[in-house]
This record gives C-alpha cells, sequence and structure tokens, in this order.
C-alpha cells in the first residue's frame, strides 16, 4: 500500500494515472473502483509497464472503434490489481453480489492486465457502457443489435460479455487466440450470440442493427 506521506510512490502514482493510452484514454479513469474505495484496497499495477502495455492495446484496438462511432464510451471497470480482484473474489464467496470477481488466476489478461496468463499470453479488458446506445436498450431492452455491431466493425475484440444494467458489457483485447465468442449474462440466464466456430459468425450483419445504430 502506497504511504500518503511518501512523495515519491505518490508521484509515481500520479504520473501512471497521466499515462495516456490512446488517443482518448489515460490510465487513470482505467485505475477507479468502487470496491477500492469502499473498502479501502490500494488498486495500483505490480507490474505497471505490462499494464500500461495491455491497456494501449485494449484502447487503440478495441475501446477507440467504439469511440468513434458511439462518441464518449463510459468506463465501469477495467484494470484491477491481483491484491483487489482476491479482495473482490473474496466478498463474493461471502455473498456480496455486487462484489462479483472471479479468483484471480482465471482473471490474468482479463482484469488483472499485468499478469499474462497460464499460456503466457498477455490480455486486458474492460466493463463499459455505450450512452449514445442507451436510449434504444432503455426502451427495448434489446442488447444484440450493439452485439452484432461489434462484431462487425471492431476487429480486434477478443470475448464480449453483456450485463443487463444499462447494457454494460465486458470487452477484452487478448493476444493469444480466441473464440471471439458474444454473449449474455444476467444469472440464471446465459445466452451465446455468436462465436468464431458458429455459423452465424462470418458474413455480414447490418440487417441485426440497421435503423438502430447509424451506418
Amino acid at each position: 500500500m502506497i504511504d500518503p506521506k511518501s512523495s515519491p510512490a505518490l508521484a509515481d502514482l500520479t504520473a501512471l494515472g497521466r499515462t495516456r493510452l490512446s488517443e482518448h484514454f489515460f490510465m487513470r479513469e482505467m485505475l477507479y473502483s468502487e470496491v477500492a474505495n469502499v473498502c479501502g484496497v490500494q488498486n495500483t499495477p505490480e507490474d505497471a509497464e505490462l499494464a500500461v502495455q495491455a491497456g494501449r492495446m485494449l484502447c487503440t484496438q478495441v475501446l477507440e472503434p467504439l469511440r468513434r462511432a458511439f462518441g464518449h464510451i463510459s468506463i465501469r471497470s477495467a484494470y484491477r490489481s491481483p491484491t483487489l480482484n482476491g479482495h473482490c473474489h473474496e466478498l463474493f464467496k461471502a455473498g456480496v453480489k455486487d462484489a462479483w470477481c472471479i479468483c484471480n488466476e482465471d482473471n490474468y489478461a482479463f482484469h488483472i492486465w499485468d499478469r499474462r496468463d497460464a499460456d503466457g499470453f498477455l490480455g486486458a479488458s474492460a466493463t463499459v457502457v455505450v450512452p449514445g446506445y442507451l436510449d434504444h436498450y432503455e426502451r427495448t431492452g434489446d442488447w444484440r443489435p450493439l452485439a452484432w455491431w461489434i462484431r462487425d466493425h471492431v476487429d480486434n475484440y477478443a470475448e464480449a460479455q453483456f450485463f443487463p444494467s444499462l447494457c454494460a458489457f465486458n470487452i477484452r483485447w487478448y493476444e493469444g487466440p480466441s473464440e471471439r465468442s458474444i454473449g449474455f449474462l444476467d444469472p440464471p440466464v446465459r445466452e451465446r450470440l455468436t462465436s468464431r466456430s458458429e455459423p452465424n459468425f462470418a458474413g455480414d450483419h447490418s440487417a441485426a442493427y440497421a435503423g438502430v445504430i447509424p451506418g
């Protein structure tokens, strides 16, 4: 944990937050966590260089294409330190629903950006909300047009998982092989929309979002 009286440590964290990951995204917004704030758990990368490397790929390859199409993208959750993620996982096991986190090992190269996974690959994900899509979602409850748009227009996503609240979704960049699956999760409901191995993955899906998302 950083001692606030230690100016070098505070300066390092300030500099990390100012790191520009892409044209419109900075590291600072990726470090914010309600759980960290409430529980007093530090959300600071153990390997800042690796976290920035993964974050830059996520932002340039995945988040910037979304922003170019929809404008502002709200980051709900992004980087989690192993300490914070482990704390969230323990809370979830204790029955705290809003602290839902999988275990650290399964979150390496996912929300834990500064650890490679068991196969040695780097990855990063963020939970985001697209404000420009919310009016349609609040009227219809339909997440699928946005999901199909992502399939057709975001070339380098590895997977995307939608949730019912605000049509938020996890979206991931990953340097290893992936199924590029897109699905919806509202326990106990789980739906897979598409993946690389399914026949509906290939081709043009513009009919699914025509009239909803401007071309």
